[in-house]
């Protein structure tokens, strides 16, 4: 049987993911919440393609969505933020 391997687009969204939030803090919350979208439709295609078995990835792909979720949250406040301040 062959070895599982992370999926590309799994390993795409958890970067999106974290550099949503890096983004976001960094006084680029326009640009962070853009990204976590990213990372949120890039998970979704990874968790779908997840289901092959020759293709891992799948927890991966839940995290960079359950991330992405949150910084688009942050992200809106940064951009209220911005906008108020």
């Amino acid at each position: 049987m062959a070895d599982q391997k992370a999926g590309t687009v799994a390993t795409l969204a958890i970067i999106s993911a974290v550099g949503s939030f890096l983004l976001t803090f960094t006084a680029n919350p326009f640009w962070g919440i853009f990204t976590a979208l990213l990372a949120v439709v890039l998970g979704i295609v990874g968790v779908v393609i997840a289901a092959s078995p020759k293709v891992g990835g799948g927890l991966i792909s839940i995290i960079s969505i359950i991330l992405g979720i949150l910084d688009i949250g942050i992200a809106v406040l940064g951009i209220m933020g911005v906008i108020i301040f």
